[in-house]
């Protein structure tokens, strides 16, 4: 009986170690499924990402052209301004002198009013 009882124990522990070890293989093809699923993710991801960029540049260039033209319409725009503002400037330096100097040369003496005697 004693051999039977020992037999049934001995069964009973390979029965185990098989448990285990499909409990460990199963934990590592559900790792490998993880793992592989997180790849898969990251790569639709990417895709993804790469397809909305390449949109947003479609739309920039239909919308508001290159940065090229952009950068070309801003120093265009800048230029004029300087022109104009040096054509304002010659239009107007020989008045805005005269009255400069005219009030430097008409002083006209008088006390202030805050002044008590």
């Amino acid at each position: 009986m004693a051999s039977h009882q020992s037999q049934g124990v001995q069964q009973l522990l390979t029965a185990e170690k098989r448990a285990a070890d499909k409990v460990t293989e199963a934990r590592k093809r559900k790792a490998r499924r993880l793992k592989q699923a997180k790849e898969e993710a990251q790569d639709e991801i990417e895709k993804y990402r790469k397809e909305r960029e390449r949109q947003f540049r479609e739309f920039e260039a239909k919308h508001m052209g290159s940065r090229e033209d952009v950068a070309a319409k801003i120093e265009l725009d800048t230029k004029r301004r300087i022109e104009e503002m040096n054509k304002a400037i010659l239009n107007q330096k020989e008045p805005v002198i005269l009255e400069i100097l005219k009030l430097v040369y008409d002083i006209k003496p008088e006390v202030h009013k805050n002044y008590r005697q």
